[in-house]
């Protein structure tokens, strides 16, 4: 496989490589974004491994695990819970709803309408949510995945921008190359979830080293350079927000640490920005891929290391 991460991280990518073949840079990916605190919305056909990565990545780091199939006559109740009073203990006692929990996957989240997705603005922002009044905080660490297919356009309910902003990253795991689907073509048995390989204090630990990951003063000029680009070039509809700069901080900050350094290069911030810009960046020329975009944004800005 390709060393996508340093050897600190390969038996995390490779145990969860068992089970999604020859997709090592999509689960570096979805690493980072976890270690930089952020959500991941994961945008592909029916089929391409979205759960199973999801699944897998959440056995690995021994997370619990949750997941919520959206549908269109789902309330916010179904994901929040419900407080309602008892009368034996004469209190009004919470039933729990799919979102408490540390890892929760949010299988076609396009598929509900628009005052259900907003459930999830709270717990995505602040981790904690709000029910009747009662603001009640959830398990750290809280990581939400969010799926939804691209083609489908019947029943389905685009995500507001203010949804897409709380993911910190978007990306495809596209289809497997030939000789991983060869592989699974062949296999009799079906892959079993691995065991965790990450214990939560080691999970504190990195989410902390990460923190400290330094960006020199030349780094905050080049992302600085890139945002004003996107603001004042004139080929998006809009520029990257205050949200998204500091989205394309963290991620870059992540996959330093992901290659074994406590500081950041241009080559990191280059690896994760893609993912960063896809669900954001709108240019005018619609026919542009969210990859000549990236590229027309690097040809233009400069690092200065």
């Amino acid at each position: 496989m390709s060393r996508v991460v340093c050897d600190r991280f390969i038996g995390i990518v490779e145990a969860i490589g068992r089970d999604l073949l020859g997709k090592e840079d999509a689960i570096a990916l979805v690493l980072c974004a976890f270690f930089a605190r952020g959500h991941v919305l994961l945008e592909d056909i029916p089929g391409s491994g979205k759960t199973t990565l999801a699944k897998s990545l959440s056995s690995t780091l021994g997370l619990e695990f949750g997941r919520i199939q959206f549908t269109s006559d789902m309330l916010p109740s179904d994901i929040l819970g419900v407080s309602y009073y008892d009368q034996k203990s004469s209190k009004f006692i919470l039933k729990k709803g799919a979102i408490f929990t540390q890892f929760l996957l949010c299988d076609e989240i396009n598929r509900s309408m628009p005052k259900t997705q907003s459930a999830l603005l709270e717990a995505m922002a602040e981790h904690s949510v709000s029910i009747d009044g009662v603001t009640y905080n959830l398990d750290e660490p809280f990581f939400v995945i969010g799926t939804q297919n691209p083609q489908e356009e019947v029943g389905v309910f685009t995500l507001p921008m203010s949804q897409l902003d709380r993911f910190i990253c978007s990306f495809g795991i596209g289809y497997p190359s030939r000789e991983a689907e060869r592989e699974v073509l062949l296999s009799t048995t079906k892959q079993s979830l691995s065991e965790p390989i990450l214990g939560l204090e080691q999970i504190e630990q990195i989410l902390a080293e990460v923190l400290e990951v330094h960006l020199s003063d030349a780094m905050i000029n080049y992302m600085q350079d890139i945002i004003a680009y996107t603001r004042d070039s004139g080929k998006f509809v809009y520029g990257l927000s205050t949200r998204g700069a500091l989205a394309l901080r963290d991620m870059c900050k992540s996959w330093a640490t992901l290659q074994g350094r406590n500081f950041a290069t241009p080559d990191d911030l280059q690896s994760v920005a893609m993912s960063v810009f896809a669900h954001r960046l709108r240019a005018k020329d619609r026919s542009l891929s969210a990859k000549q975009i990236c590229d027309d944004i690097f040809k233009n800005t400069t690092a200065e290391i």
